[in-house]
């Protein structure tokens, strides 16, 4: 990690298609003032599970995975984020220890915004409280998607709906590959299963002439 000599300003990051989209211009420029931003190589952590966290992360580059570990220490990737999407505030919300651990997958640049100007915004902006509440909404939602696929669904049926979120999410490249580096171990994470079976299972689809 290292800090970054030039900011980018928020009224160019958050104005489009984000949280912070319905702030005023003041609120921006406080924003722009106060925040903290800081360059991630890939592999870096930006915070760990169970510890505090000050504030929260807006991605202004980058693509970042949010995980928690088990007790035999597997990952279980719960989600990616990427530019435009913030990470922490849950735990700032909540006053708990951080929940996941968030680590780099792309060179990333995040802004730091600290935990009382956050829960300010909060108090004070009642379309941006709206939106915080409506994300936390989704995430929930998708985590209840998540167990009730764990329960029901085969590891094959999981995989596939795993790649094409992840095709959607990502987009493609000109040669049809994903535009994120994702490894065999860190996609059978996301599934929820051994490395081993999704490879297996790759190369069953590829043999039936299925586009990754």
């Amino acid at each position: 990690m290292r800090n970054l000599e030039n900011i980018p300003a928020c009224n160019d990051c958050f104005r489009v298609n984000t949280l912070f989209s319905n702030l005023s211009n003041d609120e921006l420029n406080i924003l722009t003032f106060e925040k903290g931003c800081n360059f991630y190589k890939r592999g870096n952590i930006v915070y760990q599970e169970r510890n505090r966290i000050g504030g929260i992360y807006c991605l202004s580059k980058g693509v970042i995975k949010l995980f928690k570990t088990g007790i035999d220490g597997k990952e279980q990737i719960i989600r990616f984020a990427q530019k435009g999407d913030i990470i922490g505030y849950r735990s700032i919300l909540s006053q708990e220890l951080a929940c996941t651990t968030a680590k780099v997958i792309e060179d990333a640049v995040l802004c730091f915004i600290p935990a009382n100007l956050f829960i300010n915004m909060v108090k004070e902006n009642s379309d941006f409280s709206m939106q915080i509440m409506r994300l936390s909404l989704k995430e929930l939602g998708e985590a209840n998607k998540f167990i009730i696929d764990i329960a029901q669904k085969t590891v094959r049926e999981r995989l596939a709906e795993i790649l094409i979120l992840l095709q959607n999410t990502f987009l493609l490249d000109s040669e049809k590959y994903l535009q994120v580096s994702l490894t065999r171990e860190e996609l059978a994470n996301l599934v929820g299963t051994a490395t081993e079976s999704v490879i297996r299972l790759l190369s069953e689809f590829k043999s039936l002439c299925l586009k990754l």
